[in-house]
């Protein structure tokens, strides 16, 4: 689940609660605390990837509507 804090700005971008979730388990994930990887390496060997994916594809379903929206003014 997201977690908000009182003394953080909110965040009103697209997927910002799956965005938070994923950054906070990739810098609490052992692979980064314990072993000093970088998250980016972190994710090469697969952790947290159903919550990548679950950002994916939210971000992924924006891009899809925005298209659809351009599409339909064109007519």
């Amino acid at each position: 689940m997201p977690k908000y804090y009182e003394d953080k700005e909110p965040d009103y971008r697209a997927c910002a609660g799956i965005r938070e979730d994923f950054k906070e388990c990739l810098l609490r994930h052992d692979c980064v605390v314990k072993e000093g990887k970088l998250p980016s390496e972190c994710l090469k060997e697969g952790h947290c990837k159903a919550l990548q994916t679950s950002f994916f594809e939210c971000k992924r379903s924006m891009v899809s509507q925005g298209v659809i929206v351009l599409l339909l003014r064109k007519d």
